[in-house]
């Protein structure tokens, strides 16, 4: 199984970070994902959600299974190309300072038959990468200088 946990401390409101964060089109500030929005029949972040996000070798439908603005909310991968077995993610925000630390957290497996630890070690690197980048993108939109 791999464990992905990516901490950042952001220095701008709590509520402004989570909004920014919820919204599925900041997903493309990680330079795999090429697209991202709300599947049809969603238009708005919340417990039930629905999310795509179309990444260079990749395809997710995730759904929102708990919502608790501003402070967090967890997702879990219903559907993917290629297949993995998702235990879901779930992002955290708490007051830090004059900032918002945020913590992600994302835990997964790809099945035997997709290519297993092997493609697991590759995804989990660029899983980690993209969320870095996510939450660097979020610093520079929210950040006053």
């Amino acid at each position: 199984m791999a464990e992905i946990r990516v901490e950042r401390i952001i220095a701008a409101p709590l509520e402004h970070v989570f909004d920014w964060v919820a919204d599925p089109a900041h997903l493309t500030e990680a330079r795999l994902i090429l697209w991202a929005g709300w599947a049809k029949g969603t238009q708005a972040p919340g417990l039930g959600a629905v999310r795509n996000a179309i990444a260079a070798g990749m395809w997710l439908r995730e759904e929102y299974t708990a919502y608790d603005a501003p402070r967090s909310y967890s997702y879990l991968i219903i559907h993917s190309v290629p297949a993995l077995n998702h235990d879901g993610g779930t992002l955290t925000l708490t007051p830090s300072g004059d900032g918002t630390h945020v913590d992600w957290v994302t835990a997964f497996t790809h099945p035997v038959w997709m290519g297993g630890k092997a493609l697991e070690a590759v995804t989990a690197r660029a899983i980690r990468s993209g969320f870095v980048e996510i939450l660097a993108g979020c610093a520079k939109a929210l950040e006053t200088s």
